[in-house]
């Protein structure tokens, strides 16, 4: 989960999401719109019966918050919680898992603040079966040969990885970034990303509120977009005052065409 604002769990329930799914949760800041719904969500899992542990990343000060919230409010966690600090200053790996990797980013916010950037980290080729098996390659080899490495028979004749195995999937990438000012560091943290979400609080006329609050125009969303490569933009956190979101897409897409609204609800594939 990316951030878990006040009425998180309604949201849960009214599209039918699970808690117990949730074993990881990822703080940018300590503004009420980004963690309010967190002691709530965790005090609910503990009465759900939840038994496995739950990961939580964000600003140093956050286990301290929720930490008084918990044993103020008497509860009892029947699961442990680890809590990994993000690092405001500078980018970091916060975890690894088999074949994913999270990396937290430092943003310009007016208070400490980090994106997330989520990586798919697995083999990107497949296995030629058929031809693995005619050359007696041993199974053992399988999980080398989809990373990438070469095959060396017994009697030291090398086989080339192309030889053995075909294209499969591209590794995809996911950045959240929200909550900062027009930053161009931004660009070289997610060059490349599948689909990067980016906030966009104000229309560019609005440039001077946006700077006074630390926040990021349509615009300047795009011109991030367009400069790092990302294969698709995402747009959103806007400003209440704009009850027509689409007039923010369009200027988003002024200077990145494939650019899309980030909409209530609805699911976005990568």
């Amino acid at each position: 989960m990316l951030d878990c604002g006040e009425g998180t769990q309604l949201q849960l329930v009214r599209y039918g999401l699970r808690t117990h799914r949730i074993n990881f949760i990822l703080i940018t800041h300590l503004h009420g719109d980004h963690f309010f719904g967190l002691p709530g969500l965790i005090t609910s899992m503990a009465l759900f019966g939840r038994k496995d542990k739950l990961t939580i990343a964000g600003p140093a000060p956050l286990k301290g918050i929720l930490d008084q919230i918990i044993n103020i409010g008497d509860a009892h966690l029947p699961f442990d919680i680890v809590y990994i600090v993000c690092d405001p200053e500078k980018p970091q790996i916060i975890l690894k898992g088999n074949h994913y990797e999270i990396e937290s980013v430092p943003l310009k916010h007016r208070i400490p603040c980090t994106g997330f950037i989520l990586r798919e980290t697995g083999p990107e080729l497949k296995l030629n079966i058929d031809v693995c098996e005619k050359l007696g390659v041993p199974i053992a080899w399988y999980e080398r040969l989809k990373a990438g490495e070469d095959y060396r028979t017994e009697d030291k004749k090398l086989i080339p990885n192309h030889d053995l195995t075909l294209a499969g999937t591209k590794n995809r990438s996911y950045a959240y970034i929200t909550d900062t000012i027009y930053d161009e560091n931004v660009a070289s943290y997610v060059s490349g990303v599948t689909l990067l979400y980016h906030e966009s609080t104000f229309l560019h006329q609005m440039l001077a509120r946006a700077l006074e609050t630390f926040h990021t125009t349509a615009l300047q969303a795009g011109k991030i977009a367009a400069i790092s490569g990302v294969e698709s933009l995402l747009i959103g956190h806007f400003s209440a005052r704009y009850h027509d979101a689409n007039e923010l897409l369009l200027e988003a897409q002024s200077v990145f065409e494939n650019t899309l609204l980030a909409e209530e609800g609805k699911t976005y594939v990568l």
